[in-house]
């Protein structure tokens, strides 16, 4: 206990003081004095992953910009060069990130917690924050074919036989071809490099082990060669096994400098120690003029010892994708990107929900509510409700769900995604969630501020950091939307279970927490001089605004047509874009995909036919693997915050493709509301399903036909048929019902 009276802010002034630094102390209070005052302290996750990024940043400083004749990985082959949009002066920056090519992409099996990954170069990172292995193609007569350094390959995903990222490298009559996936080998998950190589003359194809990632460096100390020659083993406890013997194996350590330079040297080193920790290696496999040459690298991603009890066995992709909602459509991109979300969804949730596999492997409640909505909206509950099930051991005794410390939303996004899930698949809530559905909801209500006081900000939550994009500290509406959305989940939850009384009270409490909000949103109004809603009452209007469309999307606590929706949007629309994104410069300072898709759902919601721009922007920023990084560099369209590969962003794509066929308004179904003209245009079916809905499962089919289209549903309903509203854009709504049925739309009538 006295640690927490020792004068520890005291001594660390004093001593910066006395060696003429800063005042870390005064610097973090200036800091604090930009946002409102905090009801908690900043979340010390945000801190400690602050700390290990620039750590990480520091050793690149270290290490790359003096070492500028290695191969290194894309980002710093691009960003290190004055001659490329990516570059960035390093003058008085003290750490060296990757700021303009984040991007990356997953490989794995379904129920894996292991997510190799692949760069836009073909650069395979097989463990967590780990070491690489690449492959080059070169002659004795100089000419290198370095996939880092070519400004252009053909990278794509294969789907056939589960996710494997396929990347294609062509240079003065040298190609090279790389693919990575996962595959199981009797029960045990490994993850293999396939290289092919062809050459216009004799050449040597290079399965090169690189001590970086695409965050940089990460150390290796120690490669020695298996005794029978058929591998390396690194720092004693990874192997990496080559499927024939490689004809000649060369190692270095950093004082010898880069592999790459020794590669014909002579003088062979029998393995490589370093204390630097940048260790390398090359194995060669000859290559005859003309070829090909093909070499397979393997490496084991699980650990030798066998568990007390035998694991069940792992479903493969088939399995995996059982019974998930599928979507046939005429544009081939909108096609590939919804197949390759579907599968980003299933390979980041197994049994945890990740929001990425690298940056951002780790648990949120904030991005796992979009994501097991994504899933649940799929038809893939099962999914879904183990990962619901852990919710309860995530809540402190407080009644608070935990994910970071000083997050006003996650109660909101637990109870809320918890109704969901009963709503979408049709099933009463757990009796074993009824404890924590309480705890949650007396959570909010007693965060809430008073009421009574004569401030903006009476009545809502307090002041914290939110969703980090949206600012410093202070009192947001995003927050105070996900609260009554919370509570009201929580009251529909508890009356299910028979606690009636209980959720009276929270449904009480919903009403009084909304009517806080709405008068401070009339507060902010006035100050404003229009109805946009800003991210807090304090703030004027700007990018942060748009965590305050969660109020129509997806809460839907606002009718389509509010005006306080509609001009935010609208402010958005006209101030906020960015190569036809949503550009947040708060933060993430790129154009964010899955917010871009937030106000693509406002405005469908609405019936506005921009969005349809904002759903071809999106489709249009996708990596050639189809997957986005959380935001993206306006000038090099690369990665430049946070997870190259980023769930939450593939599942706004699963979920805004989804509410394009069927969307929920109230007591109905609307139909082919986000429809693209285009798609009308040519021939053959367009469909989605079978997809749950409060209603029961239901399927949507599109058939051209000239100057009409056919709409045409089924669904096994599990009541009486909802009454149905066929929407095409621009067309007059037409009602309908029935199990199943079709209307036929006359497109000369549509706007």
């Amino acid at each position: 206990m006295w640690l927490r009276w020792f004068p520890w802010k005291q001594l660390v002034s004093r001593l910066a003081r006395s060696h003429g630094l800063l005042d870390p102390v005064k610097l973090l209070s200036r800091l604090e004095s930009f946002g409102q005052p905090l009801a908690v302290k900043e979340p010390l996750e945000l801190l400690r992953a602050g700390l290990i990024f620039h750590a990480r940043g520091l050793l690149n400083t270290g290490a790359i910009q003096h070492n500028l004749d290695w191969i290194w990985p894309f980002w710093v082959e691009r960003q290190y060069n004055p001659h490329d949009d990516a570059f960035i002066p390093r003058a008085f920056s003290i750490t060296h990130v990757n700021l303009t090519h984040r991007n990356w992409t997953a490989v794995g099996l379904p129920d894996l917690d292991a997510f190799p990954i692949v760069d836009p170069r073909g650069l395979l990172t097989p463990f967590w924050d780990g070491w690489s292995l690449d492959g080059w193609l070169v002659t004795e007569g100089g000419r290198w074919l370095v996939p880092s350094q070519l400004d252009s390959v053909a990278q794509h995903l294969d789907l056939e036989d589960g996710p494997a990222v396929v990347t294609r490298g062509v240079r003065d009559g040298l190609q090279l071809i790389t693919r990575s996936e996962v595959i199981d080998i009797k029960g045990a998950a490994v993850c293999r490099l396939t290289l092919t190589a062809r050459s216009d003359r004799d050449a040597w194809l290079v399965a090169a082990l690189r001590p970086y990632n695409p965050e940089g460096v990460s150390f290796v100390h120690d490669i020695r060669p298996e005794p029978d020659g058929s591998g390396w083993r690194l720092d004693r406890h990874r192997l990496v096994r080559f499927a024939s013997r490689p004809d000649r194996c060369l190692f270095s350590d950093y004082r010898q400098g880069d592999v790459h330079t020794r590669l014909f040297a002579g003088g062979e080193q029998t393995a490589a120690r370093c204390a630097v920790g940048m260790a390398t290696a090359a194995a060669l496999f000859a290559v005859p003029a003309g070829g090909p040459r093909q070499v397979r690298l393997e490496i084991p991603l699980e650990s030798r010892n066998r568990p007390a009890k035998p694991l069940p066995p792992r479903p493969g992709w088939a399995e995996a994708m059982a019974g998930a909602a599928a979507v046939r459509l005429p544009d081939a991109r909108f096609q590939s990107l919804y197949d390759a979300a579907l599968r980003t969804l299933v390979l980041h949730s197994p049994g945890e929900v990740y929001p990425g596999p690298y940056t951002y492997k780790r648990f949120w409640f904030r991005d796992a509510a979009f994501i097991l909505h994504a899933l649940l909206c799929t038809g893939l509950t099962d999914r879904v409700e183990r990962v619901l099930d852990t919710f309860p051991s995530r809540q402190k005794a407080s009644g608070f769900f935990l994910s970071q410390e000083g997050e006003w939303d996650s109660n909101g996004e637990a109870l809320w995604i918890m109704h969901r899930f009963c709503q979408l698949a049709g099933r009463p809530p757990k009796s074993a969630w009824r404890p924590a559905i309480r705890r949650g909801c007396r959570w909010i209500r007693r965060q809430r501020l008073a009421a009574a006081v004569d401030l903006p900000h009476a009545g809502l939550f307090p002041a914290g950091f939110s969703a980090e994009h949206l600012g410093p500290n202070d009192f947001y509406y995003w927050d105070d939307f996900w609260g009554v959305a919370g509570l009201r989940a929580g009251a529909a939850l508890l009356d299910a279970l028979g606690d009636r009384e209980e959720a009276k009270e929270f449904r009480l409490e919903a009403g009084r927490f909304l009517t806080a909000i709405e008068r401070s949103l009339a507060g902010a109004a006035e100050r404003l001089g229009r109805p946009a809603m800003p991210a807090s009452p304090y703030r004027r209007l700007d990018s942060g605004a748009v965590g305050s469309l969660a109020a129509g999307y997806p809460l839907a606590l606002f009718p389509a047509d509010d005006p306080r929706l509609l001009d935010s949007a609208k402010f958005l629309l006209e101030r906020c874009l960015v190569g036809g994104g949503f550009y947040q410069d708060i933060i993430h300072s790129g154009i964010n995909p899955y917010l871009t898709l937030h106000l693509a759902q406002v405005l469908l919601r609405a019936g506005d036919r921009r969005c349809f721009d904002l759903l071809r922007s999106v489709a249009a920023l996708a990596s050639p693997t189809g997957q986005w990084p959380e935001a993206i560099h306006p000038r090099t369209r690369g990665g430049c915050m946070g997870d190259g590969h980023h769930v939450w962003a593939a599942a706004e794509w699963v979920l805004m493709l989804r509410n394009c066929f069927l969307q929920e308004a109230g007591d109905r179904l609307v139909l082919a509301a986000g429809i693209c003209p285009e798609w009308l245009e040519q021939e053959g079916e367009i469909s989605f399903g079978p997809a749950p809905t409060p209603f029961g499962t239901a399927t949507v089919a599109i058939l051209p036909r000239g100057e009409e289209a056919e709409v045409r549903w089924s669904g096994t309903w599990r009541t009486t048929p909802p009454p149905i509203e066929v929407a095409l854009p621009g067309c007059a709504p037409l009602r309908a019902e029935g199990n199943k049925g079709s209307v036929l739309v006359d497109r000369r009538r549509c706007a």
